[in-house]
């Protein structure tokens, strides 16, 4: 199998590819700044210098060609404005769903936010959180609405550094919790070996149910 990652210098993103690398999978990971080109490599992934709030779907199309599924892993990132969530939340997600159209490639996981909403009221939270939260909603539905897509919508709770526990509870609604990046990461592998769970949405946290039982429920529920 080969994964792009985008967004293939975060925390989530450097842990899949080095999961996907180590059983043999063949990984690129999007990236903005060459002096990360190394910290991808490491995780046996090829790093592709490419900045989504700066290209067009043919650029972005010809780095996907050949790949079996991309994963949307990137973001602003703390400290960045409203209008960066709209830019990187919202529309890079939506300019890798085109560039993954028109290169044939079918599978996208799109790693989300619990409470994403398009239509997240004003007051929810702050100013920042909810354009990120808008952006979030707006991406993931427009991308559900593409027919060519075969998209998994993954909304994590609270992000730890913490090691994985290789549990978790999965659910379209689990209630708020947090959960290690290295068990999001693992979904995300599993998520990809389930071709069921296409055209679904789910929420993750930690649980007690292994990863592999959880997805392969959710891909059968």
């Amino acid at each position: 199998m080969r994964v792009v990652i985008a967004g293939g210098h975060g925390k989530i993103a450097l842990i899949t590819s080095r999961l996907l690398s180590a059983r043999g999978d063949s990984v690129a990971g999007l990236i903005r700044n060459p002096a990360h080109e190394d910290d991808l490599r490491v995780t046996g992934a090829e790093p592709v210098v490419l900045d989504l709030e700066d290209t067009t779907n043919g650029v972005v199309s010809s780095h996907l060609r050949g790949a079996d599924a991309v994963i949307f892993a990137a973001g602003a990132g703390p400290g960045s404005g409203a209008a960066r969530k709209e830019t990187v939340d919202r529309d890079a997600a939506v300019l890798l769903a085109d560039a993954a159209e028109a290169a044939g490639v079918q599978r996208y996981l799109m790693i989300s936010a619990m409470g994403a909403d398009a239509n997240t009221p004003d007051d929810a939270a702050d100013d920042v959180f909810v354009a990120y939260l808008r952006a979030k909603g707006a991406a993931d539905d427009l991308i559900r609405s593409r027919t060519e897509l075969y998209a998994t919508i993954v909304r994590p709770g609270q992000l730890t550094d913490d090691p994985g526990t290789g549990k978790v509870a999965i659910a379209e609604h689990t209630g708020r919790g947090k959960i290690p990046r290295a068990d999001v990461a693992a979904v995300l592998v599993a998520v990809l070996d389930a071709p069921q769970t296409a055209g679904q949405t789910f929420e993750l946290i930690s649980g007690d149910t292994d990863i592999e039982v959880a997805v392969a429920s959710l891909a059968v529920g």
